[in-house]
């Protein structure tokens, strides 16, 4: 039951927080694995969203300071203009995301997957992933049980298998509505 996913063109890293300094330098929250690879990007595309028309852009810097990524894209010299960038998220072709190692998924290869439990009781199907920092959590729509919040952490997603689309998941304590 292979239910193929829709790749993207462009994957998020990054989203850009506010200016830092008065050169156009912009604070970036990152949203990818390695920080660094900020430093070997020669071009970034902006919008405010995943369906809005993707702006480029050249990088002109990248640095850490104090565990914060900033960097400077070309065009934008003080902070007037960065600021006008407050809020954008920042995309790079799908080509150059950062390759997964086996057993890992990009979260959109994870939307729309089945959702059951070790036993075999399907929940449902992953509708939404919120991003607490912490550990991911899975926003699982069902018929029988509605929406069921699941975090992505070892102790309850036990595999992940991408051919068939499904999610396996042992329920603790608390997980469901009583």
């Amino acid at each position: 039951m292979s239910n193929p996913v829709h790749q993207p063109s462009h994957v998020i890293i990054g989203r850009i927080t506010r200016p830092h300094g008065v050169r156009g330098e912009l604070r970036v929250t990152v949203m990818t694995e390695d920080p660094n690879r900020f430093a070997v990007l020669k071009s970034v595309y902006l919008a405010r969203n995943e369906n809005q028309t993707l702006k480029p852009y050249e990088m002109a810097g990248f640095r850490l300071h104090r565990s914060q990524v900033l960097i400077r894209l070309k065009g934008i010299n003080d902070r007037d203009k960065a600021d006008r960038l407050r809020g954008l998220l920042i995309f790079v072709p799908f080509e150059e995301a950062i390759p997964l190692e086996e057993g890992e998924f990009f979260l959109f290869q994870l939307m729309g997957m089945r959702v059951q439990t070790d036993s075999g009781r399907l929940l449902g199907t992953i509708q939404d992933i919120i991003q607490t920092g912490a550990n991911d959590v899975f926003v699982v729509n069902g018929e029988d049980l509605g929406e069921v919040l699941l975090p992505d952490t070892e102790e309850v997603v036990l595999s992940i298998d991408g051919s068939e689309r499904l999610v396996t998941v042992k329920l603790i304590p608390g997980l469901l509505p009583d």
